[in-house]
Formats: structure tokens, C-alpha cells, sequence
């Protein structure tokens, strides 16, 4: 589980759109298989969802920053978004929205790399702590934000395609910790 050093991380561009759908899509495919309904996985729409990143990375106001993760042919093959948190949760500023990695490219230290981008990111912002939100069922993602020193905060329902799922929020009170715990990770 080597860092590759042929992956690259960047700041995300409107024109990223329509590659950050297809590593959210594909991804949701894969990693949330058995978790979310198959029929609602089915659904899925790159068209969409690059419709809404496409919006969202043109909102130079909207105070999130996203980055994706590239390959050595240039390739996004991963992302990571988040900004100031979404959940009025007192004790953590900033919250991670979304981190998604294409199952052929997990494991190779990508998602290290964009957690410490964004987390660097969030700190220039002047935000301090981070929140986020995980299916409670998705084993691998809890056990790799508990390696990076994530803490159970608490659990929660919500309705997804007509079906009561649960959720994990995991958070880090210290940003500089968090940095310092990738270095070990």
C-alpha cells in the first residue's frame, strides 16, 4: 500500500465536471454495492451529476474547495470536496462532503493525498476541526478514517431512494493533528 508517485492532486475546475460525475457515479457502483438499493444505483446519472458540479464549481462564492486526484496519464480517477460544515455541529467548522476514489486506484495512497490538500485548504480558510458523514455499513471508508485519526461522533438516519439508511460521523477537533496523522496513516 505504497504511495504511487506518479498521482497528482489539484484544485478542481468547472471543466472537471464531467470527470468528477464519473468517479462519483462509478464509485457510488462499487463501493455502495449491497449497501444502497441496486435500483437506485442504476439510476445514477453522469449527466446529472456533472450538471450539479458543474454549478458547484462555478460558485466562486460558495466557499467549497474541491480537488481531484489524477493518475499518471492525466486521468481523474479521484476527488475530494468540503468547506464550512453543513451540519450545525458546534464543535467541528469545516465538514468533508465527499471523497470518492475509483475502486482500481484505492489503496494506492490517493486518498491520503486529497485529504491533506483539502485539510490545508480548510486551514487557509481559518477553519480548525472537521466533520464527516459515512453509511454506517461501509466498513472500508470508517476504517480508513479511523486510521487517520477520526472519532466517532455520533450516528444518524436519513431517507435515501425510499429507504431508512444509517450514517457515522467521524471528526477531528485539530486540523494539525489530522496533517500529522496522514504522515503516519
Amino acid at each position: 500500500m505504497g504511495m504511487d508517485v506518479r498521482l497528482m492532486v489539484r484544485q478542481a475546475t468547472p471543466a472537471d465536471a464531467p470527470a468528477i460525475a464519473r468517479v462519483q457515479v462509478d464509485t457510488w457502483r462499487t463501493a455502495y454495492r449491497g449497501i444502497v438499493a441496486d435500483d437506485f444505483l442504476a439510476a445514477l446519472s453522469y449527466e446529472e451529476r456533472a450538471r450539479m458540479w458543474s454549478r458547484a464549481l462555478s460558485d466562486a462564492e460558495g466557499g467549497s474547495h474541491t480537488y481531484v486526484g489524477q493518475d499518471a496519464d492525466g486521468q481523474v480517477v479521484a476527488f475530494i470536496s468540503g468547506g464550512r460544515g453543513q451540519s450545525d455541529d458546534p464543535e467541528h467548522e469545516a465538514e468533508l462532503y465527499a471523497i470518492y476514489v475509483l475502486e482500481e486506484h484505492q489503496g494506492e495512497g490517493l486518498g491520503r493525498l486529497l485529504v491533506r490538500r483539502l485539510v490545508e485548504g480548510l486551514e487557509r480558510a481559518g477553519m480548525r476541526s472537521m466533520l464527516l458523514w459515512v453509511f454506517a455499513e461501509n466498513h472500508s471508508a470508517r476504517r480508513f478514517y479511523e486510521r487517520i485519526g477520526g472519532q466517532y461522533v455520533r450516528t444518524q438516519e436519513f431517507e435515501l431512494g425510499g429507504v431508512t439508511m444509517q450514517e457515522v460521523a467521524y471528526g477531528w477537533n485539530d486540523l494539525r493533528a489530522l496533517l500529522q496523522q496522514l504522515d503516519h496513516a
